[in-house]
């Protein structure tokens, strides 16, 4: 069935206290996609942030990020006051997030609440520790012990916690249970808003569209609480991590360093962990995506230690036999492939096989040197079983790009468009246009399209640290014209219902 949707990260909502959560602008946000005629909100992965704030290095792969924890319904439960909210994370910008002062203040606050919290006694509190204990209690505790060496990762930690030696592991849960409480907590509260909002979501039609990185964080609960998933030395240290090899966008290729799988072990466990994570998130959302599809097929891995990714190899993944196992045990999940990058005829027959729709860039179909034939990314060769986006996290915003192509490229665009003007304004809405016109059943547009932004909205800019995961819209940009607009052409092109 035909559908649409909008690309937007729950942290580029607007909000009062610096950064979008699961406060009033998202059921409004949520209003407001269901006005337009959209079935999905696609939002990027929502677990803990650490160094470089990226939603896809994070500190676990099942647990939430608690500055999405909305403070005004904290305050509605009686647990904070609206004084002790005011200097909790907002910067001098509402269209940016401050990290820095979100990591100064936030917690302090969120502290306050527990401290004034009763929810120990409360039955649904206990359900969710019941529920989650498979994950959450080796979490807490990882938290904690980071929190009390100030926030350094666990490689950097003595021994005997590093390597979780039961007897360090026991006194510390001892001296600081508070804190490992504390983490209990502020997952509590979180899922607790999200399923709210989810449930908002779908009684108004509209579904959620999550996402998977198929990657742990060197830095994460995940790799210290089950080491044995890994490619790990004795001592714990990482064998090879993960990397994108040298193309035409990196000369040195992208070293992404993050640990790689024991594929062999996790073949021996009928992929137990990977099938409690498909589990998890496929409670979370209506449809998941799995970013970096490919890596399952084969994946880039370079010996630890190298400054770039320029000598490496690829490596078999799993291939069909783990989504066989997600069928067997979970039944049909929803599933988007990114397929994006280096693709092989194997990555292809991979894709095909599982049925997975994967995804097309419009931003990566105009190449001069592609005679307007050959193009995957171009919509008259796309297949129906497809997600079509104009640019993802990843990309430019379409004005960005557009101003940045060179003459033979914008012709080119204009020719397939068959549209005179050379505005920029124009290009855009009619790349729009296009996507929604493409016989691809999904069809996801990121907000900074629709509100015809630059590259100062851009989410992510690939292999660079600051500047990254920071925009978000005002409130005011969602008007009764942009609905309206966003509505018909859904309408026009046989996306509603």
């Amino acid at each position: 069935m035909r559908s649409a949707g909008i690309l937007l990260p729950l942290f580029s909502l607007p909000s009062r206290y610096g950064i979008g959560g699961f406060g009033k602008e998202a059921f409004e946000f949520v209003d407001f996609l269901s006005r337009s005629h959209q079935k999905y909100w696609q939002i990027l992965p929502i677990g803990p942030t650490g160094f470089g704030d990226s939603p896809y290095q994070t500190f676990s792969t099942f647990a939430g990020n608690p500055y999405f924890i909305s403070l005004d319904i904290l305050q509605e439960e009686g647990l904070l006051k609206e004084s002790e909210c005011l200097h909790s994370g907002e910067g001098s910008s509402k269209t940016s997030i401050d990290y820095g002062k979100l990591y100064i203040e936030r917690f302090k606050t969120l502290k306050t609440a527990f401290k004034r919290s009763a929810h120990q006694n409360s039955p649904s509190y206990r359900d969710f520790i019941s529920s989650n204990s498979f994950w959450l209690q080796d979490f807490a505790c990882f938290m904690a012990i980071k929190n009390s060496k100030d926030g350094a990762g666990f490689s950097g930690w003595e021994k005997e916690l590093r390597l979780r030696k039961p007897a360090a592991i026991k006194k510390f849960r001892e001296q600081h249970s508070e804190e490992i409480e504390f983490q209990k907590f502020l997952q509590y509260k979180f899922f607790k808003q999200y399923a709210a909002l989810k449930a908002y979501a779908n009684k108004n039609n509209v579904q959620i569209i999550g996402d998977i990185p198929i990657y742990v964080s060197p830095d994460s609960s995940d790799l210290w609480a089950s080491p044995e998933l890994f490619q790990l030395n004795k001592d714990g240290s990482l064998k090879a991590v993960a990397s994108c090899p040298p193309d035409a966008f990196s000369s040195l290729g992208q070293l992404w360093g993050n640990p790689l799988y024991d594929w062999k072990y996790h073949k021996s466990t009928e992929f137990d962990w990977w099938l409690k994570r498909v589990e998890h998130c496929s409670k979370l959302y209506d449809v998941i995506r799995i970013d970096h599809f490919r890596g399952f097929d084969e994946y880039y891995s370079i010996p630890a230690g190298m400054k770039d990714a320029t000598k490496g190899s690829w490596e078999p993944g799993p291939g069909i036999a783990l989504f066989k196992a997600i069928r067997e045990r979970l039944g049909k999940i929803s599933i988007i492939a990114e397929d994006l990058g280096l693709i092989t005829p194997s990555v292809r027959k991979l894709v095909k096989n599982t049925g997975f729709p994967n995804m097309k860039v419009l931003e990566f179909a105009f190449d001069p040197g592609d005679k307007y034939g050959s193009g995957d990314y171009l919509p008259h060769n796309y297949p129906r079983n497809c997600v079509v986006y104009t640019g993802t996290h990843d990309n430019e915003t379409l004005v960005g790009w557009i101003r940045n192509l060179k003459a033979p490229q914008r012709r080119m665009i204009r020719n397939y468009l068959g549209i005179g003007s050379g505005r920029t304004d124009v290009i855009v809405r009619s790349l729009i246009r296009l996507a929604m016109m493409s016989v691809a059943d999904y069809c996801i547009i990121p907000l900074q399209d629709y509100l015809v932004l630059d590259n100062s909205a851009r989410i992510n800019f690939p292999s660079t640290l600051g500047n990254n995961w920071q925009w978000r819209y005002e409130k005011d940009d969602l008007t009764d014209a942009l609905s309206e607009e966003i509505c018909k052409l859904t309408d026009m092109y046989g996306r509603w219902r």
